[in-house]
């Protein structure tokens, strides 16, 4: 429920809204005012620093999945994530006009269709390229069934394991999702593992 990938030379640059040019390293401890988004929540930019998760009045959901081994399968999954590929493989619609994961970019991510279609509107606030991590997370904007914010992150373990990490804070903010209670957050960490599951097959099939 986000551009351009930075050349091998410039891997490790984090990129977030509100720097000073896009694509540009900022200053880090600075995220973005909610306004300047349009987010529906003020705690912008905080899956960032996941120890501190979450925040005040927010639920906490994090899911790890072992996806691939090795450099290669890495790199496979970098891209994946990078490039929407792994969300259009989940068989949702991911509307962007991005062809790559930047910060400022918007997605809807669309779900079902007719009277049973579900948007779910966001704005990516932080992509980060490393040698051994690709991540970005995006938060909510108006129209989004909950509010909050949720990473992406693909790492390159020590022991050459290669994980997928899905972690996100949300509360409800419509009537339904309010009224859904435990059973919408049981669907949010089953899209987790799913997630999870399609990013193995992406990778397995490199």
């Amino acid at each position: 429920m986000i551009g351009a990938v930075p050349e091998a030379g410039q891997i490790g640059r984090v990129r977030r809204m509100g720097d000073h040019g896009a694509g540009q390293a900022g200053d880090e401890s600075r995220p973005p005012h909610p306004e300047a988004g349009g987010f529906t929540y003020d705690e912008v930019g905080a899956t960032r620093s996941p120890s501190t998760l979450p925040p005040d009045g927010y639920r906490l959901m994090r899911v790890s999945t072992r996806v691939g081994e090795g450099a290669a399968d890495f790199r496979t999954a970098s891209r994946a994530l990078l490039e929407w590929r792994l969300h259009r493989a989940m068989g949702v619609r991911a509307e962007t006009g991005a062809a790559r994961a930047e910060p400022g970019v918007r997605v809807t991510v669309v779900v079902g269709a007719g009277p049973f279609r579900l948007t779910a509107p966001c704005r990516l606030i932080w992509v980060e390229e490393q040698e051994a991590r690709t991540a970005w997370g995006y938060g909510t904007l108006p129209g989004h069934p909950v509010r909050g914010e949720e990473s992406f992150e693909v790492t390159l373990e020590p022991d050459g394991a290669v994980r997928l990490n899905v972690t996100a804070f949300s509360r409800p903010a419509l009537w339904y999702t309010r009224a859904a209670g435990s059973l919408g957050r049981a669907a949010q960490r089953y899209y987790a593992r799913r997630c999870g599951r399609v990013m193995r097959r992406l990778v397995e099939g490199r």
